[in-house]
């Protein structure tokens, strides 16, 4: 008790002066007990540059609240489907019954490939011949959710529909930038409502978006 009231302030005072404020504000940011960085695994993460909670298990490259948000509402029955493939494809073969993840970088592919358990499918589409964009043309009505988070985002979302249950969902990652606002009209023009999550995200020190499109009677019961 009594070294608490020591302690106070001397705190108090560090945090008042510019430098040493800064330090005390860094230092509890990535290093405090209580620190909402330190459980979400961020200071993790961002040494190691990838997406990984504070145990090192993967995540999903996506900000922190739709992480949240999906984590408590993933059904182990639902398939999904991937443009990109990366620490989320581990993320979700860990959580849903089938993972259907398509990449267009040669050696990434080839290290996802080493890694993929039982339940992922990866598949390597290019863009130059647009089968990268067009390979949801192969599976109608198959998938709960589809990621959209790879190149070439705005072309792969006019193949999305025909791909989508009924209640599935789509999410878009970086939605907030001007250059998908073309692809992302779309969707709302087909009748999508949109569910944005702002926030930081894994190994990042900037903050974005992550939109979830849904419409009624879907699988997330938005």
């Amino acid at each position: 008790m009594f070294a608490a009231f020591l302690i106070r302030p001397v705190q108090r005072t560090l945090r008042r002066n510019v430098l040493t404020g800064t330090i005390y504000a860094a230092a509890s940011l990535c290093f405090g007990s209580n620190c909402y960085l330190r459980e979400i695994g961020w200071w993790k993460s961002f040494r190691a540059r990838s997406g990984v909670d504070g145990k090192g298990e993967p995540l999903p490259w996506i900000t922190y609240p739709a992480i949240d948000f999906l984590s408590n509402r993933v059904d182990p029955d639902w398939d999904i489907f991937e443009y990109g493939s990366g620490n989320s494809t581990l993320w979700w073969a860990d959580r849903a019954n089938q993972v259907t993840s398509c990449e267009h970088d040669s050696a990434w592919f080839e290290f996802i490939e080493s890694r993929i358990p039982g339940n992922v499918t990866l598949l390597h589409r290019h863009t130059d011949d647009g089968s990268y964009m067009r390979v949801l043309e192969d599976y109608p009505e198959s998938f709960d959710v589809i990621v959209i988070d790879g190149i070439e985002r705005t072309e792969c979302a006019q193949y999305i529909l025909s791909a989508l249950k009924r209640s599935g969902v789509v999410i878009w990652d970086n939605s907030d930038k001007n250059k998908y606002i073309s692809g992302i009209d779309k969707l709302e023009l087909q009748g999508f409502r949109r569910l944005d999550f702002y926030g930081p995200g894994p190994a990042s020190v900037r903050g974005w978006s992550t939109s979830i499109f849904y419409r009624q009677d879907n699988c997330l019961g938005l």
